[in-house]
């Protein structure tokens, strides 16, 4: 799942992965007979990484049965948005879309396992689509966003796009709302 470390710190662990400018984020817990510690953001860490350090908005997502899918979402410019998205409850399967003409992963997709259990995030870039597959029942997502939402901005792109072709996981069914299977196929122009 996640590549290379790029930045290890006493906060967060920053790795790469297939999509330019995507990271997994792993907490670093501090752990006693009582538990751990953990820092969930530092605006800091991320400013040092060179990755955008400041969210006005986070959502909250909560998807009561396994194989319900959200997604493909993104805002058009001027209005794009970076996230860091982190699994709170239960598990998903989490893919980022490059929809950025200037990057050498342009067009390209990459899944990965988020759990609750794992303490782990991902930084999704301003310029990507993003989408979810909850894994099991009752999974809960806080996602943070670098631009306000802005209704006539709004984009996205079918969960079954044929053009990507994202390989979901099998899980049984797939729950997807009329508004997410209605978007039309993605044109390269």
């Amino acid at each position: 799942m996640g590549g290379r470390v790029i930045r290890e710190s006493q906060i967060m662990t920053f790795s790469e992965t297939s999509i330019a400018g995507t990271y997994l984020v792993d907490l670093e817990r501090i752990g006693d007979s009582r538990g751990f510690f953990a820092r969930a953001w530092s605006s800091a860490e991320f400013r040092n990484m060179g990755l955008v350090p400041d969210f006005p908005e986070t959502n909250f997502s909560m998807s009561a049965r396994k194989g319900t899918i959200r997604g493909f979402h993104y805002q058009k410019a001027p209005h794009q948005e970076a996230k860091f998205v982190r699994c709170v409850r239960g598990a998903l399967f989490d893919v980022v879309i490059d929809l950025r003409a200037d990057s050498p992963t342009f067009h390209q997709w990459a899944g990965f396992e988020i759990r609750a259990s794992s303490y782990q995030g991902i930084y999704v870039p301003a310029g990507c689509a993003h989408g979810v597959q909850t894994l099991e029942d009752d999974t809960e997502m806080l996602y943070m966003v670098s631009a306000c939402y802005q209704a006539g901005a709004e984009a996205g792109i079918r969960w079954n796009d044929p053009f990507f072709g994202v390989g979901w996981p099998d899980v049984g069914r797939r729950i997807v709302s009329e508004k997410d299977q209605s978007w039309p196929d993605y044109q390269t122009v």
